[in-house]
């Protein structure tokens, strides 16, 4: 199978220190050299939010509960803990502590005796740290 030989890994001949005299030292250095972490922040994912978050969902319960350090956001319906507990944390800079998530159903309405249905969806409560807070609307 010469044909995907360039996908294999090339090896290294030897991985043994190479040494090097000189007339009154012996120098060792290492075969190969390992990488130096880059002293870079890691990239955020705000991105991630987008994918997500819908909106925060902005009621006189969801206002109270702000007061306790829990924020409710709508969000969509593949979202789940671990993914939102990174998305707030990467895109609000905060520390999550819990997050709980409920699903609304769809709900059946008459309008003049014709079925429609009011669309469902999902919404998170994310409890923060103390000393954390959002501010999702500005004064």
């Amino acid at each position: 199978m010469a044909i995907f030989s360039f996908l294999k890994k090339k090896s290294v001949a030897s991985k043994r220190p190479v040494v090097a005299k000189t007339k009154s030292k012996t120098i060792t250095k290492p075969a190969i050299e390992e990488k130096k972490e880059s002293k870079m922040p890691p990239k955020k994912r705000e991105g991630l939010a987008f994918k997500l978050l819908k909106e925060p969902h902005i009621s006189e319960k969801s206002t109270n509960l702000s007061e306790d350090g829990k924020y409710i956001f709508k969000i969509y319906k593949s979202a789940n803990k671990s993914e939102i507990k990174k998305a707030i944390s990467n895109f609000y800079g905060v520390v999550v502590k819990n997050i709980n998530i409920i699903n609304i159903n769809t709900k059946i309405k008459l309008l003049k005796g014709k079925k429609g249905k009011k669309s469902g969806y999902k919404k998170a409560i994310v409890t923060l740290e103390k000393g954390h807070k959002i501010e999702i609307l500005p004064h």
